[in-house]
């Protein structure tokens, strides 16, 4: 445990000194704020389904740096009722993909827990609970403030996924 508190430490670490790097040699707006999202996910489809999936529920936070750089934070229960948390400090997103303004991609990168005894296996690299998560995403903002989104979650399934953004 000792060494996966010093590994957690490392990335809180990292992030911060990351977050203030780019800010001091940034571009970015100093009275630019962040901006906020809701994010809530009713449904999961999962390229194998299986009897011992049950339906995956999700609500988040989101923030998005006037960079592209997102981060933020989702609790969920996995696909085997598990109540489980993703926390991205890393990501990015880019905006008017393929010349379409609405469309953005989207990569987050973090730690996830959740996946216990017995369905451990069920996610890569997973050690008592913790493992490395990264998703990609397809986004498409229908109306100003709000977005539909599609997560790619590994090799498992795909989440589908609606954003709201916060005033």
């Amino acid at each position: 445990m000792k060494k996966l508190t010093s590994i957690a430490l490392g990335l809180i670490v990292a992030q911060m000194t990351t977050l203030a790097l780019a800010q001091s040699g940034s571009e970015m707006p100093v009275n630019e704020k962040p901006k906020l999202e809701i994010q809530i996910s009713p449904y999961s489809y999962h390229f194998s389904p299986s009897e011992e999936h049950e339906n995956v529920y999700m609500v988040g936070l989101e923030r998005e740096h006037a960079n592209g750089k997102l981060d933020g934070v989702v609790l969920f229960s996995n696909s085997f009722g598990q109540p489980s948390v993703y926390i991205y400090p890393w990501g990015s997103v880019y905006h008017n993909i393929f010349g379409v303004k609405p469309l953005s991609f989207k990569w987050t990168a973090g730690l996830l827990y959740g996946y216990v005894d017995p369905y451990e296996d069920k996610v890569p690299f997973n050690y008592n609970g913790f493992s490395p998560g990264i998703v990609l995403a397809l986004a498409y903002e229908f109306q100003p403030g709000w977005s539909v989104q599609l997560d790619a979650l590994g090799n498992s399934a795909l989440m589908f996924q609606l954003n709201m953004a916060l005033k």
